[in-house]
């Protein structure tokens, strides 16, 4: 479940209503969850809170689809997909794989992204910005001399700024829907801890529980060499 409140269609800001008809149609995704891609749709009813903060976001949409954007789309996708593997983000993630094909990525690619470092179906630009994704997410941004340098044999400025913000863009957009628990992302992280008891695994269980276990197998051990003996 989103952790934030949801507004409701009939309170939602001008700029709002059109994207939500397009998507919802007439329905109240709070009622009525479900978008055509198969998502709840949660996204949109929590960041309709600030109208601004929406319209931003969807003004964001625009801009990295707009027929003015020199980057190639599929160079695009292939980077925005594997951000949302970086940052952990099941929505991210799920959703650019689906825009991937939209954009004529093939399918080994697509699933060669998550261990794309092994693979060898991918180009050489098409390596430049996976590695250069990596850097933007994993490492901060600490991006190597090698990477950048890789990444300008290949693309103009132009374009590497429009990969940047857009990758970028994306992190924060990932990192986002983890934190507020949205669309696919609504389960908690898988990394939590399981139901046991934590005494067996203290240093003074370990170490009494060791020295019992030495004991026993040493006594068997003499126990064997006094019957070898008789």
């Amino acid at each position: 479940m989103p952790r934030l409140r949801r507004v409701r269609r009939e309170n939602l800001h001008v700029g709002a209503q059109p994207i939500f008809q397009m998507l919802f149609g007439d329905r109240d995704p709070i009622d009525e969850p479900g978008t055509p891609t198969g998502t709840p749709g949660d996204w949109w009813s929590t960041f309709a809170l600030v109208p601004d903060v929406f319209d931003h976001a969807v003004g964001g949409f625009a801009l990295y689809r707009s027929s003015r954007r020199l980057l190639d789309p599929a160079l695009r996708e292939i980077g925005q997909t594997r951000v949302g593997w970086c940052v952990g983000s099941q929505f991210v993630y799920s959703q650019h794989r689906k825009v991937c094909r939209t954009v004529g990525v093939s399918e080994e690619k697509i699933n060669a992204i998550d261990a794309w470092e092994t693979s060898e179906c991918f180009s050489g630009v098409e390596r430049a910005v996976l590695a250069y994704t990596d850097a933007l997410s994993i490492q901060h941004g600490r991006v190597p001399d090698g990477v950048f340098s890789s990444l300008q044999a290949h693309l103009s400025d132009e374009e590497i700024l429009e990969l940047t913000y857009i990758v970028c863009t994306y992190a924060m957009h990932g990192v986002m829907s983890r934190a507020l628990r949205l669309e696919y992302d609504a389960d908690p992280p898988a990394l939590v801890e399981q139901p046991g008891d934590e005494e067996s695994l203290s240093d003074e269980h370990t170490r009494r529980e060791f020295r019992h276990a030495l004991h026993l197998v040493d006594g068997e051990a003499k126990g064997e060499g006094e019957g070898k003996q008789a």
